[in-house]
């Protein structure tokens, strides 16, 4: 109703400035029944009013569906053809909505390429890293050993291409099963323990055997992949630790990594899952790239799982996983 008559204002305006120009035309030239001229001029308001409430009804499902947001797109097949403005706006709004939807295949098409594209890259890569890793495996000299962190470095900073690049698709690349938690946490452990002993870092698991999760295995354990690099990354001094911890609280069963390292500011903390945030910490270790946490949160949230983060300066930071 409301669009209707700011729509149809400009012309009541006209009627009633014409209406008085007539009366005072009329006026001027000597004519002086008032009665007349008001019963005239009532007469001519029954019929714009008469003409306006004819409008209105034919056209209230137009006005209505203009005023009232789209809840799904089955509405907008469905909007009313009854007057030739709306059936015309239909045809413009039929016409860029299959513009639209092809469009949107033709990004999803490309996208899809890419992601496979990216996929078959990372593939790629990582059988010469492998190759080189085994080539070094058995020397013990200070410069292979160089080589070999940076080999870790490079196949985690290609696990997060991949990663990131699937993300997009993640409803298609997961599958949740009831799992052991401790044996997720040893597993990743394990293939982190190059990190643990460069690093002189000590994982400490207090996690129940019987504990188990409903997740995804694979997934969970990249974002566990995340936390640790992070967690040992900001662990300024040796022989420190990181407490792996799993217990229940009410409905929910809860894995928590705290760490010895130099914390986060509180005034980062609030920004810490934001993508590509680093922070204070980020430029005072030049190996962060703001994308671990963010990985971890997006990847929490479509696995079902919450998570949380406090920390301390100086003391340590400790993440907590809610399943």
């Amino acid at each position: 109703m409301k669009l209707f008559l700011r729509e149809q204002l400009p012309l009541i305006l006209f009627y009633i400035i014409q209406l008085f120009i007539i009366t005072i035309v009329y006026w001027l030239d000597g004519y002086r029944h008032l009665t007349i001229s008001l019963y005239a001029a009532l007469l001519s308001g029954c019929l714009l009013i008469g003409y306006l409430v004819f409008r209105y009804i034919t056209n209230r499902s137009f006005y209505q569906r203009l005023e009232d947001p789209l809840s799904n797109i089955d509405e907008f097949m469905n909007v009313d053809h009854s007057t030739p403005l709306a059936e015309s706006l239909h045809n413009l709004l039929t016409s860029q909505f299959r513009l639209y939807k092809t469009d949107l295949h033709d990004y999803r098409r490309k996208l899809e390429g890419h992601i496979q594209f990216i996929n078959q890259w990372v593939h790629q890569m990582k059988t010469p890293i492998s190759v080189i890793h085994l080539m070094i495996q058995d020397k013990d000299e200070p410069t292979y050993t160089a080589i070999g962190d940076e080999l870790d470095r490079l196949k985690k900073g290609l696990e997060m291409v991949l990663y990131t690049s699937r993300l997009d698709t993640f409803e298609r690349d997961f599958y949740v099963e009831t799992l052991q938690l401790e044996n997720i946490i040893r597993s990743v452990t394990s293939a982190q323990k190059r990190l643990f002993i460069r690093r002189h870092v000590f994982p400490m698991i207090q996690v129940d055997s019987n504990l188990q999760v409903a997740t995804d295995e694979k997934w969970l354990s990249f974002v566990l992949t995340q936390l640790i690099t992070n967690a040992v990354r900001y662990t300024m001094y040796e022989n420190r630790k990181i407490y792996f911890r799993g217990y229940i609280r009410g409905m929910h069963t809860i894995l928590e990594i705290q760490d010895e390292g130099v914390g986060i500011p509180k005034s980062d903390l609030p920004r810490v899952f934001d993508p590509y945030f680093t922070g204070e910490n980020g430029r005072n270790f030049q190996e962060s790239t703001g994308m671990g946490l963010y990985l971890a949160k997006q990847i929490c949230e479509k696995l079902g799982h919450r998570i949380e983060i406090e920390s301390t300066v100086n003391e340590g930071t400790t993440v907590r996983i809610i399943f």
